[in-house]
């Protein structure tokens, strides 16, 4: 599928992948940095001041590196999780989109295959959470989440094979040149130079991930 994503988003079918960074920390230091000199490298202090945490909801389009439509806030719930794939659809209402993401429970929920089954106008009985029917139990919303014939669906890799995930290699890239090294002032200047970061990112360093492993088991 990542392969062929470049060809599928000429067909109008969008392909994401999609995660959340939770736990992200504002951060100020106590005392600014003392910049590097010669014989000297650059000192920093390593107390700092806590203003709370962000939680980013990224997704990265595979065909072109960039990542679209990120929501910031400072939840991880269901609802959190709706909203941001909804807000995500709705910047390209007529395209397929395939969304790859863990199978964490928020990414099997009630509100998730209720919110599918409105934007692809599914008039199925859904059934009752814990009852019956496609909401029963997680097992039975993936199964419904995953099907191909529905115009947003999505992927769910094996448990423990987060490396699967494309997002996670961006987050790497947002820890080490943003977060790692970054002071912040407040949860609002976290926020900001976060979606500023992203901005740069797209305009100057996207580009298509080279995905080089091809399905095949893993040797021990």
């Amino acid at each position: 599928m990542y392969r062929e994503a470049p060809e599928l988003q000429r067909e109008g079918v969008r392909i994401v992948s999609t995660d959340e960074k939770t736990g992200i920390q504002a951060l100020e230091r106590m005392a600014a940095d003392k910049p590097m000199r010669p014989g000297s490298v650059r000192k920093r202090e390593h107390d700092h001041i806590r203003h709370g945490t962000a939680c980013l909801m990224a997704n990265l389009e595979v065909a072109t590196g960039q990542v679209i439509c990120p929501t910031l806030v400072q939840t991880r719930t269901e609802e959190d999780y709706v909203r941001h794939i909804e807000a995500t659809v709705a910047t390209d209402p007529q395209a397929r989109w395939i969304f790859v993401n863990d199978q964490l429970n928020t990414h099997k929920s009630e509100g998730l295959v209720r919110l599918v089954a409105r934007l692809c106008s599914l008039e199925d009985d859904l059934g009752e959470k814990e009852v019956r029917g496609i909401l029963k139990n997680m097992e039975s919303r993936k199964a419904f989440l995953e099907n191909v014939s529905h115009r947003v669906c999505f992927v769910y890799p094996p448990k423990h094979c987060s490396w699967l995930n494309q997002v996670e290699i961006w987050f790497g890239i947002l820890s080490k040149r943003l977060l790692k090294k970054g002071n912040f002032k407040s949860l609002d200047d976290l926020m900001e130079k976060i979606r500023q970061f992203i901005g740069f990112f797209n305009e100057n360093l996207a580009k298509p991930f080279k995905w080089t492993y091809e399905g095949k088991p893993l040797k021990i």
